[in-house]
């Protein structure tokens, strides 16, 4: 991590000539702006979700659904932050990393609760929102269909829309995200361990921002 006008940020990790919607597995964090807790809280190692933290558990584990030949692995959605492995594998790349068999991914989430922190008041139904026209819209748009970026994005995109259509207009995501390619080197369960075991972590992470990075 670097200083730059007094914060911190994360120097990419992404190689210059990869192109990112080809076949592999990627790591993937995201931050919500400045931190802000508005996923929901950790108590005694589980994650107790927020409204919002809801719905961003349901949109990442519906990411299947609208980017095509993706699948997600484990993922877990913390107070101001989601870690979580996607895996893209288009049947018309050859590669593809570090297991070739995708169907035994792990799309659920780890040390996770679905209640309610009891301070939200959201107005509209999960019926009245389709992120499907968000996904739809987005990855038509450049960078590269199909690319993490776009996954990424529309994603966001998603999560940012059903906030501002039921009452919390000022959420907002960090600009950029972080990823790291996984190599075939068995790393993977290194990552999955790590995913699993941040919310038992978080109550040293949660004042080191360091701690957000592998």
């Amino acid at each position: 991590m670097t200083l730059f006008k007094n914060k911190y940020r994360v120097e990419s990790t992404r190689l210059p000539n990869r192109d990112y919607s080809q076949n592999g597995w990627y790591f993937v964090t995201i931050c919500t702006y400045e931190r802000e807790w508005l996923f929901g809280d950790v108590v005694n190692g589980q994650v107790h979700l927020s409204t919002i933290g809801q719905i961003a558990q349901k949109f990442w584990a519906e990411i299947p659904q609208h980017s095509k030949n993706t699948y997600i692995d484990a993922y877990v959605i913390m107070p101001n932050h989601v870690h979580g492995i996607i895996v893209i594998d288009n049947p018309e790349s050859k590669e593809i990393s570090p297991s070739k068999d995708v169907t035994q991914c792990r799309d659920v989430p780890w040390n996770v609760s679905t209640k309610s922190d009891g301070n939200d008041n959201s107005t509209t139904s999960d019926d009245d929102f389709d992120e499907t026209d968000v996904y739809r819209n987005l990855s038509k748009m450049s960078p590269k269909a199909g690319s993490l970026s776009v996954i990424i994005r529309s994603y966001k995109a998603a999560v940012t829309r059903w906030c501002n259509m039921n009452g919390y207009p000022n959420f907002a995501w960090q600009q950029r995200f972080f990823d790291k390619i996984i190599r075939a080197d068995g790393s993977v369960d290194h990552i999955r361990e790590y995913i699993i075991n941040n919310p038992l972590k978080w109550d040293y992470d949660k004042n080191n921002s360091s701690g957000l990075w592998m």
